[in-house]
């Protein structure tokens, strides 16, 4: 209907509220779209920003892996050389000291006076601790890189603690204490060498914080694991110091009644520690100060040793007497020093020695068909890049028979270990223990 037609004055401003309410709803939206676009390209600019600084930070965090990867194979590196420069430092420096060993022992022999013991006896204590700071140091530095590989095997429990118990019965009787070990039918997955260092440096140490009473070894089945209790009843661990003890250099404190002397190089605990996860063994403790320490070491059980083994290994183990009388022994040795010394050694106890430097010198020594090795004891490292391990080879070949031979080196490392055994080959690290060294011997030509 056209406007003018209109005559009612209420139906025209009803029409034009209508046109003024369409044309605010008009403007509203278009102001509503506006804002819309405004706020869309506010958005995008800040996704554009947040995205721009999100891979910056995901490049400056690709070069952050970059650096960390290269400095941890640089501390790698240099964990390796370090562990390398120390092997080889001390084979050179263990060198000398298994001749000041050999000839300590060989002077001991012909000592008569009281006097005289006496002062050999502290030169040979001297001498161990120079050893044990020495031995421990390089085991450290051998768990720290990593390249200790523990060899698992079944591991007999009762021929671990009988061993245990003739190394640390006489330290403790001499300190007036007890030490007992509950008897043990148990075989448990392990590394026997490790294991049995782990527990002689936790024996060594419960010896020595004890003053009275005494320590016990016993043994717990927790489903596929044995638990070894090492129990002593001495000084205790405060709670401050429950991880101190098992850091380098440190030493327990001692209380000021307690009796006690100090001791040790404090390098104990911290063995222990590196070899228990080498070798997946969990050690635990518990302790309450002036009453003693329960030290805990989780072990899985063995997956099964027949009875002739363990009867086999204890034979190996029990001593056969000291009979070395006459006994022809080929000594292969580039070091003169150690090869006087030990030539010295062999002869107080009767042997009949041979000594040669190197392969040629030895295959030398068996010209004369009236005399024939009874047993050829060689080092590995010889003059002219000659290995101890070849020379027996080339020996047995010559005499067309496996003659019973021992290795012995200050080279710790694996893989001399592994040759001995594959060859059959008896192996022991230098400095040699006199007594140890005339133990094997017996065994071997028993």
């Amino acid at each position: 209907m056209p406007l003018r037609n209109i005559n009612d004055l209420e139906k025209l401003k009803k029409i034009n509220a209508a046109l003024v309410s369409r044309v605010e709803r008009s403007m509203e939206q278009q102001g509503n779209a506006f804002s819309l676009f405004q706020t869309a390209i506010s958005l995008e600019n800040r996704v554009r920003t947040r995205t721009e600084e999100l891979h910056s930070t995901l490049r400056r965090l690709e070069q952050s892996n970059i650096d960390l990867s290269a400095a941890k194979e640089n501390a790698e590196l240099a964990n390796l050389s370090k562990t390398r420069f120390l092997a080889a430092a001390s084979h050179d420096v263990l060198q000398p000291l298994n001749a000041a060993h050999l000839s300590v022992s060989a002077l001991a022999e012909v000592q008569t006076s009281d006097e005289g013991k006496k002062l050999v006896r502290q030169v040979e204590r001297s001498l161990e601790t120079m050893e044990d700071l020495l031995r421990t140091l390089l085991d450290i530095s051998k768990l720290d890189a990593g390249v200790v590989q523990p060899d698992i095997g079944d591991v007999s429990l009762e021929m671990l603690f009988s061993s245990l118990r003739s190394d640390f019965l006489p330290v403790a009787e001499m300190k007036g204490l007890t030490l007992k070990f509950r008897p043990v039918n148990a075989v448990v997955r392990s590394d026997r060498t490790l294991l049995r260092r782990i527990l002689q440096n936790i024996l060594s140490n419960a010896l020595r914080y004890t003053r009275s009473g005494g320590v016990l070894v016993g043994t717990r089945h927790r489903g596929d694991t044995i638990r070894i209790d090492v129990a002593d009843t001495g000084c205790g661990i405060p709670d401050d110091q429950r991880e101190a003890v098992f850091e380098e250099f440190h030493r327990g404190t001692i209380p000021t009644d307690a009796g006690l002397a100090g001791g040790g190089l404090g390098l104990g605990l911290a063995i222990v520690r590196r070899i228990a996860a080498a070798l997946g063994h969990p050690v635990t403790f518990s302790s309450k100060v002036g009453h003693g320490t329960i030290f805990h070491i989780d072990v899985p059980v063995g997956i099964g040793a027949t009875a002739d083994t363990i009867v086999n290994t204890a034979d190996m183990e029990r001593p056969r007497g000291y009979g070395l009388f006459g006994t022809k022994v080929l000594l292969v040795e580039n070091d003169i020093e150690v090869l006087q010394a030990m030539t010295s050694l062999l002869e107080r106890w009767q042997c009949l020695v041979r000594p040669a430097t190197s392969t040629g010198d030895a295959l030398d020594m068996l010209g004369d068909t009236d005399w024939v090795p009874d047993i050829v004891i060689a080092d590995q490292h010889l003059d002219g890049g000659d290995l101890g391990t070849t020379t027996i080879a080339e020996v047995r070949d010559y005499l067309s028979r496996a003659v019973p031979a021992l290795i012995v080196t200050a080279d710790g490392s694996e893989k001399i270990a592994k040759a001995a055994r594959a060859a059959g080959i008896e192996l022991m690290r230098k400095p040699l223990k006199p007594a140890q060294l005339r133990a094997l011997l017996a065994h071997l030509l028993a």
